[in-house]
């Protein structure tokens, strides 16, 4: 099991090597990863090493222990905190169990009782990682949520959010049978159009309907289940053939009757094209939901089949769901090469469907929709993408070919790809900079924090701190002390004033510890510094 890391605090030096020397470190399961002298120093390793226990003094100069873990308990929430004392008093005690921490140990410290706390401390944490580890809680917990977690595979399977590949390894996990066959979907609602209590959307009368199908719904040689989808019940049924479509719409017409007589409300249904899969269970749900659109508008029995309104290829070349998820996350976060990659897929697709390249418009115009609403989402000048002369419409006309619309995809998409790309890193670099230059006019105030800079330009302070260390090279803390150690360069250069003065002026209240930072970052005292600057 891998070794827990520590960081051992105190400003006196004899005491961190007896600490480091007499303790068994690996034999506990432990190794020690850093030392400090006082506790602003051990919130910069803090930052750097994320020990899992801090062993602090409570009397340390420049920032005492108490305030130390209660900066810790902030910024590492899960550490084991052990406070050294040699003052036998309570409010210490209560101060420190108030933030969190775990042991108060006295000095004279002894390196057998140590030892112990920091063996119980380490089971603590044996205990919490074979707990976050337990394969029977995380199974208990996932049964728990398998109801929610199969409604979800349903919406995202009928949405077209899933994968093909993912279809059956996700309905295995689920428990779910999808037998490979035929497929088709059926969407189904309470036809209150005549009138009646409660509303199509009504979840009570939804409900009602989902138990009825369930409860009623027979067709010899087929499987079937139904599931809420959006305002409707969607009835999947896994034909045993092909000529079992026709007696399932007779066998819905049969529903829709018995709906009537046993409930009260008569049933409507859209009835989507078969497909080869589950996995195509998403464009039966298109056409289903098409044939429900007709009925609306043109009205006719309760029962409409896709197929006897629309060619059965129709639904076959829409630019769905998933296909804009693809595109939009290679363009946005992939590379030129996961671009392009997308584009050949859906190229791909349009040319098994054998369809000419006139019958591709309506491909297109969802493409170029897609297209148009991230350039905008993204701040980019649509001209930028499109050209000047872009008025929005595009027509199939425009090519002569399926390789030469590919192509023109191609080069928008990576284009778009380059802009959007270009954007992000010149809006970190301004962040980085507006960053920068509130720090060389706040660096004199000792109250300067990451929190304080980040409520000024507005970003979270985690998201801030690893955009500014990936794009300065060091954390905030170490370029807010590297700008204070120049200026505090500049004034001990080129002015007389005293050196608590030059503290102050570059953001510490405390002269002793300005002092201790410059010695640490220049190998001098300042006064030294200076002397030797003069010679």
């Amino acid at each position: 099991m891998e070794e827990y890391r520590v960081l051992l605090v105190d400003d006196e030096e004899e005491i961190r090597t007896g600490i480091s020397r007499k303790i068994h470190w690996a034999a506990l399961g432990l190794s020690l990863v850093g030392e400090a002298g006082n506790g602003e120093e051990a919130l910069e390793l803090a930052e750097q090493l994320r020990p899992d226990m801090v062993l602090t003094d409570i009397k340390m100069p420049f920032m005492d222990g108490l305030e130390l873990c209660r900066r810790l308990r902030q910024s590492l929430p899960a550490a084991k905190l052990v406070v050294f004392s040699g003052f036998d008093d309570f409010e210490y005690a209560r101060q420190a169990v108030g933030m969190g921490v775990s042991e108060y140990i006295l000095k004279p410290i002894n390196a057998s009782e140590l030892s112990e706390v920091l063996n119980r401390l380490k089971n603590q944490l044996d205990s919490q990682r074979l707990e976050r580890r337990n394969m029977e809680s995380l199974r208990r917990r996932y049964e728990e949520s398998l109801p929610v977690l199969r409604e979800l595979f349903y919406t995202r399977l009928l949405s077209g959010q899933l994968c093909p590949d993912q279809v059956q390894e996700r309905a295995a996990r689920y428990e779910i049978e999808m037998p490979p066959g035929m497929w088709t979907a059926a969407l189904v609602h309470a036809d209150l159009s005549g009138g009646g209590e409660g509303a199509d959307r009504d979840e009570l009368v939804l409900l009602s309907v989902q138990s009825f199908l369930e409860e009623h719904f027979k067709l010899d040689g087929c499987a079937a289940r139904v599931v809420l989808f959006g305002d409707t019940a969607a009835l999947l049924v896994r034909l045993s053939g092909e000529d079992k479509l026709y007696p399932m719409l007779e066998e819905l017409e049969r529903l829709s009757l018995l709906s009537q007589s046993y409930l009260g409300i008569p049933l409507a249904a859209g009835v989507g094209a078969p497909c080869q899969g589950a996995e195509e269970l998403h464009r039966s749900v298109v056409g289903a939901r098409s044939a429900l659109d007709y009925r609306a508008l043109m009205g006719g029995g309760p029962i409409i089949y896709i197929g006897d309104l629309e060619p059965q290829n129709a639904a076959a070349i829409s630019f769905e769901e998933e296909d804009q998820r693809q595109l939009s996350a290679a363009i946005k976060l992939g590379s030129p090469e996961q671009v392009e990659q997308v584009i050949q897929e859906l190229m791909e697709r349009l040319r098994q469907t054998g369809l000419s390249l006139s019958k591709c418009h309506l491909f297109l115009l969802e493409v170029v929709t897609c297209l148009v609403r991230l350039t905008r989402s993204g701040g980019v000048a649509v001209e930028e993408v499109f050209g000047k002369d872009f008025t929005g419409a595009v027509s199939i006309s425009d090519f002569s070919s399926l390789d030469g619309l590919g192509r023109w995809l191609e080069e928008r998409c990576l284009k778009l790809h380059a802009l959007l790309g270009k954007q992000r890193t010149d809006s970190a670099w301004r962040m980085v900079e507006q960053a920068k230059d509130y720090i060389a006019g706040h660096y004199a105030d000792e109250k300067l924090s990451v929190e304080r800079l980040c409520s000024h330009i507005h970003l979270s302070p985690t998201y801030f701190s690893t955009l500014f260390k990936r794009e300065v090279g060091m954390s905030f803390t170490a370029y807010v002390t590297q700008v204070r150690m120049d200026e505090a360069v500049r004034l001990l250069r080129d002015t007389d004033e005293k050196t608590y003065r030059v503290a102050q002026q570059t953001g510490y209240s405390d002269p002793n510890y300005f002092s201790y930072v410059f010695k640490r970052q220049f190998g001098l005292s300042p006064s030294k510094f200076r002397a030797r600057l003069n010679q």
